[in-house]
């Protein structure tokens, strides 16, 4: 890989960490959003009732804004790391790939970050109805149901190639 500005660089790290800590906030919720509902998604599990569902959603309400601020952090710092490292897709594999996928994800992403956007609004309002949020819950697991472990799996695919950087070519001029 050529050597990249300092600018570039800085983009690169931020765009890094927002990622880092995106990805990471998105698992928890993950884990603790599935943890409420039943296997069928139609009921609570036994130990979530109409009594504590408040307080759940309320300790939940960070990761969303978390998830919510550092992708979009992330996509931008990875727009303008593209657009100022000036590094070839052609030549660079890895990072064609990594674009691609990020750019295929970015799109369903936007959706949920939209059912995001009503959840923590509706949490940070200060008196809200849980069942309002609960639905908004269950409708994004219900339109784009597994994609967001997809996704997670995709992020990590984005790792090992920013890791190894397979796919790369050298620059080759024909001398005729």
């Amino acid at each position: 890989m050529k050597k990249i500005s300092k600018v570039s660089g800085l983009f690169l790290i931020i765009s890094a960490l927002a990622s880092i800590v995106w990805i990471g906030s998105y698992i928890l919720r993950m884990f603790v959003t599935y943890q409420i509902f039943n296997e069928t998604l139609t009921g609570y599990r036994p130990f979530v009732n109409e009594q504590n569902i408040q307080g759940i959603l309320e300790v939940l309400n960070p990761a969303v804004i978390t998830t919510f601020i550092a992708y979009i952090i992330f996509i931008v710092f990875f727009i303008f790391f593209l657009v100022t490292s000036k590094l070839s897709l052609k030549q660079n594999g890895w990072l064609f790939i990594i674009t691609i996928l990020i750019l295929i994800t970015a799109p369903f992403e936007l959706y949920l970050m939209v059912i995001d956007y009503k959840i923590f609004t509706q949490v940070n309002s200060g008196i809200f109805e849980s069942n309002k949020i609960i639905t908004l819950i269950l409708e994004r697991f219900k339109n784009l149901s597994t994609f967001p472990i997809i996704e997670v799996l995709s992020y990590f695919a984005i790792v090992f190639l920013a890791i190894f950087k397979p796919m790369k070519r050298e620059n080759t001029t024909n001398e005729n």
